[in-house]
């Protein structure tokens, strides 16, 4: 690791040595950036994250001056996969600085692609305002590419982000919509109860039972063989219970379901 940390060391020396010395513009940052790229690559070895992070930094600006933005959005990418293992908030700096690029030069897909790793990174950090702003961003560049799979995973993130910060309405929104269009794909279909399930238990979070009542018979419209699912059945038994404020019943109903898939897992569908 000791020989990498040197290596990476020359190269970064001999890439600002090219930059600030004598010739051509384009070919002396154009030799900058291989030094700069062999530079990372040796810090890399010697796992030295932090410095191979800022030697991608310089890369991304040796590329941008040379107009080439596509390969100074990937090298912000590296920078940020360094910065991952050392400080998060480095790593979402530099992923918002390639969403920038990438969306300058219409590649929406990897815009998309990358407003879900902050989203990722925003969870992970507990920060899940944040998480909902990037996945709801991550949602609309996958919808706009007609990526409507990856657009729907993010928009299940911004549901259950919602309905953990009491936002119901929108949450119900969300699984409603999912519910919907899995049901119109046959490879998607048998999800739906999941959703309609995420749906119903919104509703009974809002303490309206009323309002679940109607949820339970617009759901067998929109899925003629959801009255017959388990997931109906729990929701009808669970709206039962909180009419009645029976708390057995409700904790009863929540056991059997239990006894046969966890309840707490529908919400990562």
């Amino acid at each position: 690791m000791g020989d990498q940390m040197v290596k990476g060391e020359e190269f970064e020396r001999k890439a600002e040595k090219k930059i600030t010395g004598w010739g051509l513009f384009s070919s002396k940052h154009e030799d900058a950036a291989d030094l700069y790229q062999k530079a990372a690559n040796s810090f890399k070895l010697a796992k030295s994250w932090d410095r191979a992070a800022m030697v991608y930094i310089k890369l991304a600006n040796c590329n941008l001056k040379l107009g080439s933005k596509h390969e100074a959005a990937s090298a912000y990418v590296d920078a940020a996969n360094c910065y991952k293992k050392t400080s998060p908030k480095q790593a979402i700096s530099c992923l918002d600085q390639a969403v920038t690029i990438f969306l300058e030069i219409s590649r929406l897909n990897m815009a998309a692609r990358y407003c879900k790793d902050i989203g990722e990174l925003y969870e992970q950090q507990e920060n899940f305002d944040q998480a909902v702003v990037y996945f709801e961003r991550s949602a609309d560049l996958f919808q706009t590419e007609e990526v409507t799979t990856s657009a729907n995973q993010c928009r299940l993130k911004v549901a259950q982000f919602s309905a953990q910060s009491g936002k119901y309405p929108k949450a119900i929104e969300i699984y409603e919509e999912i519910a919907r269009h899995s049901l119109n794909n046959n490879l998607l279909k048998y999800g739906a109860r999941g959703h309609l399930l995420n749906a119903g238990i919104c509703q009974l979070c809002k303490g309206d039972v009323v309002a679940i009542t109607n949820a339970l018979e617009k759901y067998q419209d929109m899925d003629p063989t959801f009255s017959r699912t388990r997931e109906y059945k729990l929701l009808a038994d669970l709206a039962a219970a909180v009419d009645e404020e029976d708390v057995a019943k409700f904790t009863a109903a929540v056991k059997e379901f239990d006894s046969i898939s966890r309840l707490v897992n529908y919400f990562s569908i």
